[in-house]
């Protein structure tokens, strides 16, 4: 157990930084969005799994040869009262910081739940009084402002999509057909599991660069999902120009698509990497790539299977190391 706390650490370095950093900048992900958010699941739950066992094994090294031995043991002397004196200072110290990383991480992830549902559903009050049920379409409101906004609000049964007059104004039925069903992709695909997931991880570990660059690459990707989905029902150009004005809060001339200026979420609560994020998926709807080759998609999603099996063989399988 002594070698795996050491592999484990060095799994768990490797996954927290040169590896999700290299993905950040990756080309690939735009191309098989779907395969690129299996990576990062696996990436950020293998990261996780390998910081809290490289530390639990290093504790409960001296009790046993692999960890099914050493828990054990650890329970004779938390339940039986059996003699401790096989456990060093740091061996308290590692099971601690294990201890006290898997509850925070736990906490954290039911805190962030929390405060996004309690958000959600001051939202979802404040849409009763502000705005209209669309006439001609089910689970859509519509709010009175001339921003051009869309976005959806999941909550199960009460999911809405949420529309403003001044998008409706400025959208052919085609366009507007496209954002819709963009939008009903991300409540179909459940995508704000996904982004409530890494919303924790970052609030967990706010020092760690690399939970920012994994929360602005997923919440990118289910982008792209949703555009594919969109894509198999209208013109790549009319999804452009669709995405275009509900990104810049402006509609495009004949010059051109203009900058990013107002920052319009198509899911979530404003924010910095937004604008950057509609740039990235407007360059992918303007020169389209094609789809990795399947053998590819194939070797990313085994290799998360990986990078999962990895650290978990390491933990369970007695005397693999």
């Amino acid at each position: 157990m002594f070698q795996a706390s050491y592999c484990l650490a060095a799994l768990a370095l490797v996954l927290a930084w040169p590896v999700p950093i290299a993905l950040s900048r990756a080309k690939w992900p735009a191309r098989s969005p779907f395969t690129a958010l299996v990576l990062w699941q696996a990436i950020a739950l293998a990261g996780g799994l390998s910081m809290i066992g490289a530390m639990l094994t290093w504790g409960l090294e001296p009790l046993g040869p692999n960890l099914i031995d050493a828990l054990r043991g650890l329970g004779d002397i938390l339940l039986n009262g059996a003699p401790a004196t096989t456990l060093g200072l740091v061996h308290v110290f590692a099971l601690s910081a294990a201890v006290l990383l898997t509850a925070h991480l736990l906490f954290t992830l039911l805190l962030t739940y929390y405060r996004i549902r309690r958000s959600r559903n001051r939202h979802r009050d404040m849409l009763t009084l502000l705005s209209s049920p669309s006439a001609t379409r089910p689970a859509t409101v519509v709010i009175n402002h001339p921003t051009p906004v869309a976005y959806c609000l999941p909550g199960g049964a009460r999911s809405v999509t949420v529309l403003s007059d001044g998008l409706l104004d400025m959208l052919s039925d085609d366009e507007l057909s496209a954002v819709l069903t963009h939008e009903k992709a991300h409540l179909a695909q459940h995508h704000h599991l996904l982004l409530w997931a890494f919303a924790a991880w970052r609030a967990a570990l706010p020092w760690l660069p690399t939970s920012q660059l994994a929360q602005q690459s997923v919440n990118e990707l289910i982008e792209m999902l949703a555009d594919d989905d969109a894509l198999a029902q209208v013109p790549s150009e009319t999804l452009v120009r669709a995405v275009a004005i509900v990104g810049t809060g402006a509609a495009p001339t004949d010059r051109g698509i203009p900058a990013p200026a107002v920052s319009t979420p198509l899911l979530g609560s404003p924010d910095e990497l937004e604008q950057l994020g509609t740039v990235h998926r407007l360059s992918r709807l303007l020169t389209p790539q094609p789809p990795l080759p399947a053998w590819q998609r194939t070797a990313v999603l085994i290799l998360s299977g990986l990078l999962l099996a990895v650290p978990t063989t390491l933990l369970v399988a007695p005397g693999i190391v």
